[in-house]
């Protein structure tokens, strides 16, 4: 633990002893680290000596002296409370975004404060400054005092508080109470742009703010379905046949049902390029519903993707790396008696979600091998879930015989969705791992 201790004496330095900015917390106030004697200063950039502190929540003294003139903080109600939150992470929920998967985004946002929020304890050693921040347009706003605007909300995002602050683009901070307040760490949950696309990342990473997923390139890349597939093929991953059409605002869509059948046959997928959540997915399963599907595709975006179905047994494996490891969480199999896994098999109930997957552990370990690998090619970060579809021999499945098993890629996402039923969470309970402490990894793993 740390103890404040009033000093004098002109041997000691007057800097911050982790970030060597000039101390601006008091020129009256040291600190000491208990575990290795050693005096140090500290000043408010400073972000957290986690060595030597086992939880900063509770374990003050009561108020007794340790040596000459040391005092604990806890003697200091004031001083104790202000230096707890100077020490803690700041992290920005960051969700909303501009896309239909609007409402969704936030919800993953309220999943991800709980279960962050519920990692204060001493075994966890992690304790965070929780804001959710929500983007939607030219309009960022921090919500202040989110623990308490999330309790009286029933743990949902109230988007019509008070306590909505603006956001200071220039610094990504905001002002509350006169206190401007920045952020050290920002967990991206926006579903669609600018949060998966690579475009908020370019702006955190001009400002040096730290994240929690994929880069520009990897979040630009793995956000266009059919860029992301055809470079996978070429390092030997199967994908689905397909064929990619694209529109500027404005044009007229001149495409002929019959080409596209030609190439990609039917029944077949029809969907945005660069969405999510299953808005805009149509599956078409005769000539006459080609042409609608694709206009009803590009009301999601400017590019459509029509791609061939494949039968088989729809599967959904999560992973994340850090500098020490690499883990690769049950996989999930999806069983739905709707026509595909679209937005209310996702969200409203209606599907199965079996985890672990009910297929061969050789086949288990060969798609979580492929997750891992693909995660490397692509140059991710954080958390990732790929989804698969199992084809092969019905037959020599039947038999046991391992080639009658193919895993095809359907997709990469690198923001997935957080509420307390999405896939992850899920996949991290199976795997008997608490999610608070995962996610604590991936925002320790910055730092």
């Amino acid at each position: 633990m740390l103890i404040a201790r009033d000093y004098s004496r002109k041997s000691v330095q007057n800097y911050c002893f982790f970030c060597n900015h000039a101390n601006i917390l008091t020129k009256k106030v040291k600190f000491i680290c208990i575990c290795n004697k050693k005096a140090v200063i500290l000043c408010p950039i400073w972000k957290r000596h986690a060595s030597c502190i086992d939880t900063i929540t509770a374990k003050w003294c009561n108020g007794s002296t340790t040596d000459s003139g040391s005092v604990c903080l806890g003697s200091s109600p004031s001083l104790a409370t202000k230096f707890l939150f100077l020490m803690r992470r700041k992290i920005a929920i960051i969700a909303g975004g501009d896309s239909s998967e609007y409402e969704v985004s936030l919800r993953s946002a309220a999943g991800i404060y709980s279960f962050l929020s519920g990692i204060a304890s001493q075994e966890s050693r992690h304790d965070y400054d929780l804001t959710i921040v929500c983007l939607r347009g030219k309009e960022w706003r921090a919500l202040a005092e989110t623990d308490s605007e999330l309790q009286k909300n029933n743990g949902a995002v109230p988007m019509d508080s008070d306590k909505w602050m603006a956001i200071d683009k220039n610094d990504f901070s905001f002002t509350y109470q006169g206190e401007k307040m920045p952020f050290d760490f920002a967990y991206i949950t926006i579903h669609g742009t600018p949060g998966e696309n690579g475009v908020l990342q370019g702006y955190l990473d001009m400002l040096g703010v730290p994240y929690s997923c994929c880069g520009v390139l990897a979040a630009a890349m793995t956000f266009n379905k059919y860029t992301c597939n055809q470079y996978l093929k070429g390092f030997g991953v199967n994908v689905a046949e397909s064929v990619l059409l694209r529109k500027a605002k404005g044009e007229r869509l001149e495409v002929k049902g019959e080409d596209i059948i030609e190439q990609v046959g039917l029944p077949c997928f029809i969907k945005t390029n660069v969405g999510g959540s299953s808005f805009g997915v149509t599956k078409v399963k005769t000539l006459e519903d080609v042409v609608p599907a694709i206009e009803k595709a590009f009301g999601e975006g400017d590019e459509v993707i029509c791609e061939a179905e494949m039968k088989g047994i729809e599967i959904t494996c999560g992973v994340y790396k850090t500098k020490n490891k690499a883990v690769a969480f049950p996989i999930t199999e999806v069983v739905t008696s709707n026509e595909f896994f679209d937005y209310d098999a996702k969200y409203n109930g209606q599907v199965d979600e079996i985890t672990p997957a009910r297929i061969p552990d050789e086949v288990r370990d060969k798609v979580q091998a492929l997750t891992l690998k693909i995660y490397d090619i692509l140059g991710c970060k954080g958390i990732i879930r790929v989804d698969y579809i199992l084809t092969g021999d019905e037959a020599m499945r039947l038999l046991g015989e391992e080639g009658g098993w193919k895993i095809n890629l359907l997709e990469v996402n690198t923001t997935p969705g957080m509420t307390a039923t999405s896939f992850i969470p899920q996949q991290i309970r199976a795997a008997g791992l608490e999610i608070g402490d995962v996610l604590g990894e991936i925002i320790e793993d910055s730092f």
